[in-house]
């Protein structure tokens, strides 16, 4: 792997594409070197169709106005369907967390993605966190119930510890997942039925 690296090193556009794929969670800088080389040596049809369908998503997709996720349209298709209830706001961390919920087929309610947590070590607070608009929906009309399906890590706790203070002058009903999920887990990896259950035993936050 070394001779690889260093005939990478000599070419200023591959060794450009292996630091961009390292941007890529779980990618190490050998894993991004095989995917460049794999792209560019068996499959170039694959990597213009992942240039093409990366430079779609950055010019196209957008915050849904209400729920922060990421969508095509103004309002995203879950916030816009008027079979979601309405009286339950579920406020998830991430995109992914919230695709683990809706995959786990328990919840019908609507969401507000956060995109992060409250982590001091990385600068962040929860202006940062967008706490300010989740406190304007959580003002709508016939709201009842904020579920905080925030992530049990240190991080994730303590924007829930947050929000729950911030939240509680709305008189709603407050509520977190179930100690069902692991401490220390993240909910887009979580089994479906442990995800599940946490969200019908929520308890009171």
């Amino acid at each position: 792997m070394r001779d690889t690296q260093a005939t990478i090193s000599r070419v200023p556009a591959l060794e450009a594409l292996v630091d961009a794929l390292r941007a890529l969670p779980g990618v190490g800088p050998k894993s991004a070197a095989r995917m460049a080389l794999h792209l560019l040596q068996h499959d170039r049809d694959a990597a213009a169709e992942l240039r093409s369908a990366l430079e779609r998503a950055l010019q196209r997709i957008r915050h849904c106005s209400r729920c922060n996720t990421y969508t095509e349209e103004e309002v995203c298709s879950t916030c816009a369907d008027p079979r979601r209830d309405a009286r339950q706001l579920c406020v998830v961390e991430t995109p992914a967390d919230q695709v683990a919920i809706e995959q786990s087929m328990s919840y019908r309610g609507l969401y507000f993605v956060l995109m992060g947590r409250i982590s001091p070590l990385d600068g962040l607070g929860p202006k940062d966190i967008g706490l300010d608009r989740l406190l304007h929906r959580a003002r709508a009309d016939g709201l009842e119930e904020v579920i905080l399906a925030t992530n049990f890590t240190n991080e994730g706790e303590a924007t829930a510890h947050v929000l729950s203070e911030s939240l509680r002058p709305l008189d709603l009903r407050i509520t977190r997942l179930a100690r069902g999920v692991p401490s220390g887990a993240e909910l887009e990896y979580v089994d479906l039925g442990t995800l599940a259950r946490a969200l019908v035993d929520r308890r009171g936050a």
